[in-house]
């Protein structure tokens, strides 16, 4: 055997490179099973939860300053600390932090986007001290009664909430990845994509400069899908993908009447009263079943046989959701809350006209004013649905004018109006068969099995149509927040299993190849 030695030591060398190269590898893509994904987020739960805590703590409106750099600065060191490299990128005032990872050339590209601001706040309307003061609260009754964040040393209960502005829109989901990236360094492993980022510090604004931004810098988005860290569960709770997202514009309406407000008593029966005018012009915009009568307005929209499929397999039981909402007959725009949401949407969503309560008085009013707000979806772009309203104001009989009637104005045409709008954020749908939905339904599918829904479309708008346009890849949005989490309104909250889950999911995807 001796005799052999001298072929023996080239081949063992070999071999055993062999060896150090496969574990390289295996190291390198090694994946946490299905087991170790629920034992490692729940072990780091508590300290997630108290980093969420500091986050949360941090003003978040977009029209701010002050509050963006705030926020800026803790997200830069969040993911530098997680080794990203960042920088602020800017089309006009308004910085955006981008972040990328080690580029990996045999791995997908993903980027991750992000949203950091919230709604103002009105603090009074909340039950606690402050929005920004997050609270932990458990229910007791019809009510959720706060306890103290010592809790969390013993047994968490995935029932507790937290409460806070941007707890679920969308600090919440923010900080789950984060965490993600965090178990997955401690157990030494490497996601199985290439990882950038975009944080988006104006969201709740429309994102006003994000469109130049992304323009500007389309190599460096350059990813083969992207992942929208953003959105609220269906509303059975289940953990979901969403494919698409309504776009928004906006409009107010302003009809006038006499130039100044008038005595009732001495004017009534004499002076038109524009609350009238107004009450009859939007009356006339939807029929009893809650349809859009306006011209058009729904044209370009065909749903084919297996879209309606798709959506009767999200689980929904319409009796239920009225009876949970509130309300004993449904508009019928479609034929299941899932139909409802591939059309657009005409909504008032506010009015106003002289004064009420404590401060009423026998007043004509001089003006009323209707604020309105469309949705929009991918075959009913927000300029074609801005001039079928306006056309339809027109058609109404309406003289329209730029700020205030001239006195011209007010002697030639009964009725007078004036109509601004503002056009936010754009449709976009993409596709769930494909390689990018196969990536995450697979992921979704490694971790709760078939315990989850694929949405077509949201209700709500996410600014992803300049990326999509200028990058040519699809968007979709993993949500992890409760659907009752109050988005938006007071008492903004999330529940704490839900956390835990979006932490489960954000490890899923990053276990499984995207190939």
């Amino acid at each position: 055997m001796l005799s052999f030695s001298t072929n023996i030591l080239p081949m063992k060398k070999s071999y055993f490179s062999l060896i150090l190269f496969l574990l390289l590898i295996q190291h390198t893509f090694a994946q946490l099973t299905r087991d170790e994904i629920i034992k490692e987020s729940n072990k780091e739960l508590r300290s997630s939860l108290l980093k969420f805590k500091e986050y949360l703590s941090i003003p978040n409106n977009g029209s701010l300053p002050s509050d963006i750099q705030a926020n800026l600065a803790w997200c830069k060191e969040a993911l530098e600390s997680r080794g990203f490299k960042t920088q602020e990128l800017k089309s006009g005032r308004v910085p955006h932090l981008f972040a990328a990872g080690e580029m990996d050339p045999k791995k997908k590209t993903i980027l991750v986007y992000m949203q950091i601001d919230g709604q103002p706040v009105d603090s009074s309307s909340w039950d606690q001290e402050s929005p920004y003061i997050p609270a932990l609260k458990m229910e007791e009754g019809d009510s959720w009664e706060e306890i103290n964040w010592n809790f969390l040393e013993g047994p968490i209960d995935p029932e507790w909430k937290i409460f806070a502005r941007s707890a679920s829109d969308s600090k919440g989901p923010t900080m789950t990845f984060l965490t993600a990236l965090d178990i997955l360094r401690r157990t030494g492993n490497t996601p199985s994509v290439n990882l950038k980022f975009i944080l988006d510090f104006q969201e709740e604004l429309s994102s006003p400069e994000l469109a130049d931004v992304v323009s500007q810098n389309k190599q460096l988005f350059k990813a083969d899908g992207i992942l929208i860290m953003d959105g609220t569960r269906h509303i059975s709770n289940l953990p979901n993908l969403t494919f698409g997202a309504r776009g928004i514009a906006t409009a107010t309406i302003k009809v006038f009447g006499a130039k100044n407000d008038l005595h009732s008593g001495q004017y009534g029966n004499f002076a038109p009263n524009p609350v009238f005018s107004l009450s009859k012009l939007l009356a006339a915009m939807k029929d009893d079943q809650g349809k859009v009568l306006i011209p058009g307005f729904y044209d370009g929209i065909e749903l084919t046989e297996a879209d309606i499929q798709a959506m009767k397999e999200v689980p929904e039981d319409l009796e239920t959701i009225k009876n949970e909402l509130g309300f004993a007959e449904s508009e019928k725009v479609g034929n299941t809350l899932q139909e409802a949401l591939q059309y657009p949407s005409l909504n008032v969503r506010g009015l106003q006209a002289a004064w009420v309560g404590e401060e009423v008085r026998t007043l004509i009013p001089s003006e009323a004013i209707a604020e309105i707000d469309m949705r929009l979806v991918k075959e009913t772009p927000a300029e074609r649905q801005i001039a079928l309203l306006r056309k339809f104001i027109v058609d109404q009989g309406y003289h329209l004018v730029d700020g205030k009637p001239t006195a011209t104005d007010r002697q030639n045409y009964p009725k007078l109006a004036s109509f601004d709008f503002r056009i936010g954020s754009a449709p976009f749908r993409s596709e769930i068969d494909s390689p990018f939905g196969d990536w995450l339904k697979e992921g979704m599918n490694y971790i709760f099995d078939e315990n989850f829904i694929n949405t077509r479309t949201t209700g709500g708008s996410q600014p992803m149509a300049p990326f999509i346009n200028s990058l040519g890849v699809p968007a979709v949005s993993v949500r992890i927040p409760n659907p009752d989490n109050s988005i938006h309104a007071p008492n903004e909250n999330i529940r704490i299993g839900n956390y835990l889950e979006g932490i489960q999911t954000c490890l899923a995807l990053m276990s499984i190849p995207f190939k």
